[in-house]
């Protein structure tokens, strides 16, 4: 056991997507960097939109950290469910961590939204999206759900301001009033997720099911056990 817990960090760094992180990351960058490209024209609601696109594109490429082919061959290692996805989230959890800086030190600083209230939005994106390929892993065990959750994730984001009833003011600008009160339900949000994929990420329960042999039971002093009836038709001894 201690030779398959040692092996298993490594193992999971061969296999975490770094590639489709990396690509999510630099669309995420030159998203955070369109104001900056734009120079004098830029202002604060091209900045906050810019953010929120690019935490976006950094979550689309975050729901593939779930994604192993060896899932099924894994599953019989004595380590939990819960300790393998929770290693690959604290593979990709200070990546995210430089890269969301990067993005924010990109926006120039006066058009640059609050950055503790855009930084919870881009955290409740990565949230959403991890959590989403643990659901998907918990209900049906997939070895690849990255791509069914990063188009969930894609769509929603695009519906997600349309369909959003006003009053819960998540997708609102800094200088609305209903800022500080959508973000407490940012939080909330963040919290969910985290509660949901807390919980995916424990084993399915097995129920075993022991079924006996149907008929009347047999009466008191009698063996349990039925004869045997050949092609004959006899049962029991055989018969002269």
């Amino acid at each position: 056991m201690r030779t398959i817990d040692a092996a298993l960090p490594r193992a999971t760094v061969r296999t975490m997507p770094w590639r489709t992180i990396a690509v999510a990351g630099a669309l995420g960058l030159l998203l955070a960097a369109v104001p900056r490209l734009m120079g004098d024209q830029a202002t604060g609601r091209l900045a906050l939109h810019a953010l929120r696109a690019s935490a976006v594109a950094f979550a689309l490429g975050a729901a593939f950290v779930l994604d192993d082919p060896a899932r099924h061959t894994t599953a019989a290692v004595p380590t939990r469910r819960a300790v393998r996805h929770g290693l690959r989230v604290l593979l990709v959890a200070p990546v995210a961590a430089v890269w969301w800086t990067a993005a924010l030190l990109l926006v120039p600083a006066p058009v640059r939204p609050p950055a503790a209230a855009i930084t919870l939005e881009a955290a409740t994106a990565l949230a959403l999206a991890l959590t989403g390929a643990a659901l998907v892993i918990h209900r049906g065990d997939g070895a690849r759900p990255g791509q069914a959750v990063a188009g969930a994730l894609l769509v929603g984001s695009v519906l997600g301001p349309l369909l959003t009833p006003g009053s819960w003011a998540l997708f609102t600008t800094p200088d609305d009033a209903r800022w500080a009160a959508g973000h407490d339900r940012w939080a909330v949000l963040l919290c969910a997720a985290v509660v949901v994929g807390a919980v995916c990420a424990t084993e399915p329960g097995r129920r075993l099911t022991l079924r006996g042999p149907r008929g009347p039971r047999p009466p008191s002093g009698t063996s349990g056990t039925r004869g045997l009836r050949s092609p004959s038709g006899t049962s029991g001894p055989s018969r002269r």
